[in-house]
């Protein structure tokens, strides 16, 4: 080396037992910082303070000052007729809802994949939906099951059913939102399920042809746990998808109801329940713990589905 040379130090790697890198350089910090800046401050910071939200007993969103400090605005929730109805509405959306969607977009994937001519077309003609706003198709979904003029009861009409009041009957309205996210969830689903079909490799359906495997035994022993992963993330994607649900029911009811979801709030979900207790009735602490609960509960069902994902997705 020569003199007045300076030796370059070259970048210190932290390595675990099995060589993984553990603290990358110092430069690659600067790199994450940007990324980190803007979660600390738009996700990591507001999840602090709806935290510490949700403990005051009173909070003034106004002054952004709360008095008193304990469990008082989780007692208040969990005692809420509102809130219990919220949840089982939600699990509604996600036992009835959910399930349907996956089925229909999983056969809508299967046609389309199978479909030599005009697959792009089909393709953009399911998308188109994803791309659209959903207050404007709640508009449009307000019109169909409207009680008097609707097209749905028009339909019905013809098979002697009598109108049926779909967006002010308290029986009724969570049926009415559950066709609605049914028809909204497609879209999404069908890509995903496009894409994991066309990974699979042709030439295992090959093979099963030459061994004159029929079409249902094929679906079964090779696309179905091929498509697994795929599987798995659409359920995930669409579990929390569902559970947040809120533009829906603002689409479909809000315009009709002020600021309830339907009469009496009878299709409030979790998430329009935190809405309305921020926003209308101006009580944040109740919308702040509603969120912890509503949170907690998400973590939950996301650990659950770790957990059984390990046992039924296959990787290849």
């Amino acid at each position: 080396m020569r003199t007045g040379e300076k030796k370059k130090r070259k970048p210190r790697l932290i390595t675990g037992k099995n060589g993984e890198l553990l603290v990358a350089s110092p430069k690659a910090w600067l790199y994450l910082l940007p990324p980190l800046i803007v979660f600390v401050l738009f996700v990591f910071y507001p999840m602090l303070a709806v935290l510490r939200t949700a403990f005051y007993e009173k909070y003034v969103y106004i002054i952004s000052k709360g008095t008193g400090f304990g469990l008082a605005s989780f007692k208040y929730v969990l005692n809420d007729k509102t809130f219990w109805l919220a949840c089982k509405n939600t699990g509604i959306l996600i036992l009835v809802a959910l399930p349907t969607t996956v089925i229909l977009s999983l056969a809508i994937a299967l046609m389309l994949n199978s479909i030599k001519r005009l697959q792009g077309f089909f393709q953009t003609l399911f998308f188109t939906p994803y791309v659209t706003s959903t207050v404007a198709i709640g508009t449009v979904f307000y019109t169909l099951f409207h009680s008097q003029h609707g097209y749905i009861n028009y339909f019905l009409g013809l098979f002697g059913v009598d109108p049926v009041a779909w967006l002010t009957d308290s029986s009724k309205v969570i049926w009415a939102l559950c066709i609605f996210c049914i028809w909204n969830g497609l879209a999404f689903k069908i890509v995903l399920f496009l894409a994991g079909l066309q990974k699979i490799d042709k030439k295992v359906y090959q093979a099963a042809k030459i061994d004159c495997a029929k079409p249902g035994k094929t679906l079964f022993r090779i696309t179905l746990p091929l498509l697994s992963p795929t599987f798995w993330m659409v359920i995930i994607v669409s579990v929390i998808y569902v559970a947040r649900t809120y533009n829906e029911v603002f689409a479909l009811f809000t315009s009709v109801n002020s600021q309830t979801a339907g009469s009496g709030n009878c299709a409030i979900t979790i998430a329009y329940y935190i809405y309305y207790y921020f926003f209308v009735r101006g009580e944040v602490n109740y919308a702040a713990a509603a969120a912890v609960l509503f949170l907690l509960v998400i973590m939950s069902l996301t650990i659950l589905q770790r957990v059984i994902s390990r046992k039924f997705v296959h990787y290849y």
